[in-house]
């Protein structure tokens, strides 16, 4: 399936990102790509997004260590589930006392 594969893309290039060395990778850069990521993330199709963050829990448990908890959290990590509810102000309510009680 099609969203799979676009999952592991997107897996692949954040936990690149996130678990690259400092002294391997540009910070600022780094920081530059996940916001240009989290903005085209947060414009997809609704339910193709939808999709997207079940694929990462998913796929998440062919990753291991450290790289599995990054692609566990992708979705709560960019704010997916709040840009799904974006028009649902219960649900984003909802939303923030869940990430609350994560945190």
């Amino acid at each position: 399936m099609i969203v799979t594969q676009i999952a592991h893309i997107i897996a692949d290039y954040v936990v690149f990102l996130e678990l690259t060395e400092e002294e391997e990778l540009n910070l600022d850069t780094a920081v530059t790509m996940m916001e240009a990521l989290a903005d085209q993330l947060e414009n997809l199709d609704k339910d193709f997004l939808r999709e997207l963050i079940d694929a990462f829990a998913i796929i998440a448990e062919e990753y291991s260590g450290e790289a599995q908890g990054v692609v566990r959290d992708i979705a709560h990590n960019f704010y997916l589930e709040e840009a799904l509810a974006a028009d649902d102000p219960v649900r984003l309510v909802q939303l923030e006392e869940l990430r609350d009680a994560r945190e």
